[in-house]
């Protein structure tokens, strides 16, 4: 996983709370990275209908939507986000040796097993639940 989920929540989570068109210098002053990356993972979430845009000198994003019911789950599918991977895989599916050359499908399934599990549990998360707990709402 990237960290552009990261950039993604806190930036909806900061949209949310200020209520107004935001440039992506001043998202980016506040997520600490640059603007660059920040309309980079705000064009992904424009066309997931997240935010909208507003061109010009005064121009940025607005969030647009319920943040209570917007889960992190749909923003992780904005972004095509896999939370549990492998790039590298053990063995070699032309060897002899059972172990070596199945285990590579098997953790794979692991992989995925677990990733599923990560989204699942996003679900359960929203922008405002988010929100709530910056600012120690319901506790």
């Amino acid at each position: 996983m990237n960290s552009d989920f990261c950039v993604a929540v806190h930036a909806l989570v900061y949209l949310n709370r200020k209520a107004e068109v935001v440039s992506s210098e001043e998202l980016a002053k506040n997520i600490c990275t640059h603007p660059a990356r920040v309309r980079k993972v705000l064009s992904k979430l424009k066309r997931a209908g997240f935010v909208t845009t507003k061109e010009g000198i005064e121009g940025g994003y607005r969030f647009v939507g319920n943040p209570e019911s917007i889960t992190l789950d749909e923003i992780s599918k904005a972004l095509d986000v896999r939370f549990v991977e492998s790039s590298w895989r053990s063995g070699d599916s032309d060897m002899d040796c059972l172990i070596a050359s199945g285990i590579a499908k098997i953790m794979d399934g692991i992989y995925e097993d677990l990733d599923k599990l990560c989204k699942d549990h996003l679900k359960t998360v929203t922008i405002q639940t988010i929100d709530d707990e910056i600012f120690h709402k319901n506790k």
